[in-house]
C-alpha cells in the first residue's frame, strides 16, 4: 500500500511492453563523506520513499584549486570529506547489504569532481566490496572500468549546466560507453536548456548554454536523462529536489541495472510521474532506424493536475498536449489523488506532525510519501537539524504518519512535507483526518471545487492544506502523435509539466541508421 505500484489499468502501454515504472535517487550525500545526516538514517529515509537507491561519497578532485587562497575553505572540507570516505568505504558495504531487501535495491557509488571535465558519479552494480577507482578524466575512468569492472560499473555526469572549466559537463570528453545517461535535474536546478524556470542558484554559478541537455543532443551525442537530488543532508529522494524514474522488467537488481544501461530513464523533479514514450515497442533511450509514418505513443499518469505534455523533436517544440482541451484518461472509475501538505508557521521554527487519514465511501489504493530534507548543498551552509525519522504506515484502513516540517525559510522556498494518497471515491465520499489532535472532515465534493486549508491555532501557527482533487481526465492521458518521417540524426523526447510546478522528462528516442 505504501509506495504501491500503479495497476495495469493505469499503465496499459507499459504492461504491454512488459515494463513497470520504478523511482529512485542514485546521487545524494550524508556524513559518509562531507554532508549532514547519519548514513544509517539516510538508508531508512530512502526505504520509505524509493524503489532503488545509491548513497554517494565524495572521493576525488584531481584539479582542485589548492593554490588559490580565496577558496581554501572549500578545499579544506573537500580534503576532509575525501579522507573520511576512504576510511569508511570498505565498511559501509555491510550497511548497504543490510538495507537492501524486497522492493528496495541499493547500489554503491562515489563521485569525482573535475574543473576540466565536470563532476561524475560512479555507480557499482554489486554489493561485493570493490575499491574506489581514482581517475583524472572520463577516458581514464572508462579504461579503469573496462579493465577491472567490465559490465559492473558506469558513471554519469551531474549538475551538467555549469560552464566548462567550472565543473560543468565537457561534451567533447563525453564517453557514451561510460555514461548511459546524464543527470539533467537536481537540487542545483534544471539544465534542459538555457532558459528554464528552475535555474541554477547555487554559489557555483548559473547555467551555461553549452552545458545543457539540448546542446549535447545538438552535438550528436546519444544519452538518457535522469534526475537525482544531490542532497547533502542525509535525505535521499528529498521531495522537489530531483528524482529518477526508470522502466524495468522487474524490481530486482539485474532488471534495474539493465534499465539504467539501456537508458530507459526519466528525470523528475518530485512527484512519481509515469511518463512513457514509445515508437512501436521501442521506448525512451532506444536507438531506432529511420522510418516513415512514425507515431509516438504516449502514456502519462501524473502526481496531480497535468498542465501540458510537450513533444520536443531535435530541439524544437513540435506538439503540445493539454488534457483540459483534449482529455484522454486511462481510468473510467472516479480515481483521484488526495494530496495533504503540512508546514508553514513562524519563520525559524519546526513542528512534529502526527496524524491519520481515512476515507468514508471510498478506497485507499496507494500512498506516496512526499517528504523532504533541509535545503543544504554544502557543509558551510548549516547543520543537520536532527529531526526524528518520518513514519508512514497503514493501520486498519487508515494512513498513519508522523513527520517534522520546518517553517518555510522565505516566500520562495518550500519546506513543507506531504502525502499523496491515490483513492477511489463514491459521489458521497468523506475525507476524515486527525492532524495533531485536530479533527478535520471534508466532503470529497468540496475538494473537487478547490483546496481546503487550516491552521493548528492562530495566525502564524503551523498549517495544513488538502489540495484540490483532480478528475481522471486531469491527471491521466494516453494517445499518440504523428511524427511522419523520423530521419537519420533526429531525436524526440517528452516533457510534462503539472499545474503545481512538478515536472518530468523522458530520455530521448534516437534515430540512427547504425544502432548505438
Amino acid at each position: 500500500m505504501i509506495r504501491a505500484p500503479l495497476p495495469a489499468a493505469l499503465t496499459p502501454l507499459a504492461h504491454e511492453l512488459g515494463l513497470l515504472p520504478l523511482y529512485g535517487d542514485i546521487h545524494n550525500h550524508c556524513d559518509l563523506s562531507y554532508g549532514h545526516g547519519r548514513f544509517e538514517d539516510a538508508l531508512k529515509r530512502a526505504a520509505l520513499q524509493l524503489d532503488f537507491l545509491s548513497i554517494t561519497g565524495h572521493a576525488h578532485w584531481p584539479d582542485m584549486p589548492v593554490d588559490d587562497s580565496t577558496v581554501a575553505h572549500i578545499v579544506a572540507f573537500h580534503v576532509e570529506g575525501f579522507a573520511k570516505l576512504r576510511a569508511n568505504w570498505a565498511d559501509h558495504y555491510a550497511a548497504l547489504r543490510a538495507a537492501n531487501g524486497d522492493g528496495f535495491v541499493v547500489f554503491p557509488s562515489y563521485e569525482i569532481h573535475s574543473s576540466a571535465y565536470g563532476d561524475y558519479t560512479i555507480v557499482y552494480r554489486d554489493l561485493d566490496p570493490a575499491p574506489i577507482l581514482f581517475a583524472d578524466s572520463p577516458a581514464e575512468l572508462r579504461g579503469l572500468i573496462e579493465s577491472r569492472m567490465q559490465g559492473r560499473a558506469f558513471a554519469f555526469p551531474h549538475h551538467i549546466g555549469y560552464r566548462l572549466g567550472a565543473r560543468g559537463i565537457n561534451w567533447d570528453a563525453f564517453e557514451q560507453v561510460l555514461s548511459p545517461f546524464v543527470e539533467m535535474n537536481s537540487m542545483h536546478g534544471c539544465a534542459e536548456a538555457s532558459e528554464t524556470d528552475r535555474g541554477y542558484l547555487h554559489s557555483m554559478g548559473p547555467v551555461d548554454g553549452r552545458g545543457t541537455m539540448q546542446h549535447g543532443l545538438a552535438s550528436g551525442h546519444v544519452f538518457g536523462v535522469a534526475g537525482n537530488t544531490d542532497h547533502h543532508s542525509g535525505f535521499p529522494g528529498s521531495y522537489g529536489h530531483g528524482r529518477m524514474g526508470l522502466y524495468a522488467t522487474g524490481r530486482d537488481r539485474a532488471a534495474i541495472w539493465d534499465a539504467m544501461l539501456a537508458r530507459r530513464t526519466n528525470a523528475l523533479t518530485g512527484d512519481n510521474i509515469h511518463l512513457l514514450a514509445a515508437l512501436g515497442s521501442d521506448i525512451q533511450g532506444s536507438v531506432v532506424a529511420p522510418r516513415d509514418g512514425a507515431r509516438l505513443r504516449i502514456e502519462a499518469v501524473g502526481g496531480g493536475f497535468i498542465d501540458c505534455i510537450d513533444v520536443l523533436r531535435s530541439g524544437r517544440l513540435v506538439h503540445r498536449i493539454s488534457p483540459e482541451i483534449t482529455p484522454s484518461p486511462l481510468s473510467a472509475d472516479l480515481e483521484t489523488i488526495l494530496y495533504l501538505e503540512l508546514g508553514w508557521g513562524a519563520r525559524g521554527r519546526s513542528h512534529r506532525w502526527e496524524g491519520r487519514i481515512s476515507v468514508e465511501g471510498g478506497e485507499i489504493l496507494g500512498v506516496e510519501p512526499r517528504f523532504r530534507g533541509a535545503e543544504i548543498v554544502s557543509p558551510l551552509e548549516g547543520d543537520d537539524a536532527g529531526h526524528a525519522l518520518p513514519v508512514l504506515t497503514m493501520v486498519s484502513g487508515e494512513v498513519v504518519f508522523a513527520v517534522t516540517a520546518e517553517a518555510n525559510p522565505n516566500n520562495a522556498t518550500s519546506a513543507t512535507q506531504g502525502l499523496a494518497i491515490r483513492i477511489k471515491l463514491t459521489p458521497t465520499a468523506l475525507i476524515r483526518a486527525v492532524l495533531c489532535g485536530q479533527v478535520v472532515e471534508i466532503p470529497a465534493c468540496r475538494l473537487f471545487e478547490g483546496a481546503k486549508t487550516g491552521n493548528l491555532g492562530a495566525i502564524d501557527t503551523p498549517a495544513w492544506r488538502f489540495h484540490p482533487l483532480p478528475t481522471p481526465a486531469q491527471w491521466q492521458w494516453s494517445g499518440d502523435v504523428n511524427l511522419g518521417t523520423f530521419g537519420e540524426g533526429e531525436n524526440v523526447y517528452l516533457r510534462l509539466r503539472q499545474a503545481g510546478g512538478q515536472m518530468a522528462w523522458t530520455s530521448p528516442i534516437f534515430c540512427r541508421a547504425a544502432k548505438s
